[in-house]
């Protein structure tokens, strides 16, 4: 099956694929601005990394609860509520105003994110309740290429945007697209039954652990996913940006630039080796990201050739996202899903937030490269567990 095939046939997905599109585009330039933001206000290393890993601390806090909430309640209803909540937090940006408001912007960044991640796991569950199969992994992997192609753009627009207007017209615009996709999404129907979940909500959040828990192959896939997370190179990106490239290009265009060469190899992976990744080579695809990942540490003191080893450290990563979820998607019952997913969103986020901990602690006492170089060699272990417990 073919993606327009797909997108002929399913027309939620045409739907919800549209929807994406919209409030991923202005989502990500709300990062550019908050980590410019961050540059200009002189924050230390350490203080970058822990914003960036509150883009990732609400999932594992509050997944366990909205995997449940997601079960019991009406799927659209839901995501309405969590797209407003982001456009109001997305307008609380604006008033950040100084290194004493980091306090305030992690709030914010808490609320916020806790809702994107809501919305996502809302999405990817209610995706196997209306298709299935090959038409799975497709979608999965059409969500990851409207996000890789978001953030291509969204970030090499915003890094323009940022450098002449500021990072207030960038939250403006944000704020612009969240409504949009509100007024887009709002008239699309739904028909999605309500599970007749009739043990309450305690009940089902520990009926939910105990299936996961109980489940050694959905917990195995949960950590298998969770080893994407290793590529959460937001810190290393704006650090680099800071600390090697601003003597050659504005920190804005360099932090929007790397994202968004990064992010266009994540929109075009799929295309190229999306059909021909499976079980049998799946460990090959991990020691090859790892491979990149070195090449990327190896080239980071020049801006324009790190350019071109970031683009092969993003080219397989979107595949390996896509394909190792629609694994867990299938191996999952579906009155359980709303719970697995989240449990599942709650361990990557985890290792979004280790990863971006562990660059702001040792980024200054390694240096980055040799920082990369751990993260990639961490990709040969996932290929060497995988080829064991698989």
């Amino acid at each position: 099956m073919t993606y327009s095939q797909l997108f002929k046939k399913e027309k939620v997905v045409r739907q919800l694929s549209l929807v994406q599109l919209i409030a991923y585009f202005g989502a990500w330039f709300s990062n550019v601005a908050i980590f410019s933001m961050l540059v200009e206000f002189g924050a230390s290393s350490f203080t970058i990394s822990l914003v960036t890993a509150m883009l990732f601390l609400p999932a594992i806090i509050i997944s366990p609860f909205s995997g449940t909430l997601i079960d019991r309640l009406p799927l659209k209803k839901l995501m309405v509520t969590l797209l407003s909540i982001e456009l109001i937090m997305t307008i609380m940006f604006l008033f950040i105003g100084s290194i004493d408001d980091i306090w305030l912007l992690c709030i914010i960044l808490f609320i916020r994110m806790g809702s994107a991640s809501m919305f996502f796991s809302t999405e990817m569950t209610l995706l196997p309740k209306v298709i299935s199969g090959e038409a799975l992994q497709k979608a999965n992997e059409i969500h990851s290429i409207i996000w890789s192609f978001t953030y291509t753009s969204g970030m090499a627009v915003s890094g323009i945007v940022v450098a002449l207007w500021g990072t207030d017209v960038a939250f403006i615009i944000d704020a612009f697209f969240f409504i949009l996709a509100l007024i887009i999404f709002i008239p699309i129907k739904l028909d999605i039954p309500v599970a007749n979940h009739t043990n309450k909500f305690i009940e089902m959040l520990k009926d939910g652990f105990i299936y996961t828990k109980n489940s050694p192959i959905i917990i195995k896939m949960i950590f298998l996913h969770a080893t994407v997370g290793l590529t959460s190179f937001d810190a290393i990106i704006t650090l680099l940006a800071d600390w090697e490239y601003k003597t050659v290009i504005a920190v804005p265009l360099a932090i929007g630039i790397s994202n968004a060469v990064r992010a266009l190899a994540l929109m075009i992976g799929p295309f190229v080796v999306g059909n021909i990744i499976n079980k049998n080579n799946l460990g090959i695809f991990f020691i090859l990201q790892g491979i990149f990942i070195i090449i990327w540490g190896l080239t980071q003191y020049n801006f324009y050739i790190s350019l071109v080893s970031l683009f092969l450290v993003g080219f397989l990563t979107s595949t390996i996202w896509s394909y190792t979820y629609a694994l867990l998607q299938e191996q999952t019952k579906a009155e359980y899903l709303g719970r697995v997913l989240a449990y599942n969103e709650m361990i990557f986020m985890l290792t979004n937030v280790l990863t971006a901990l562990f660059i702001g602690v040792f980024a200054s006492i390694l240096g980055l490269n040799i920082v990369t170089f751990i993260l990639g060699g961490l990709f040969f272990v996932c290929a060497l567990w995988y080829k064991k417990y698989f």
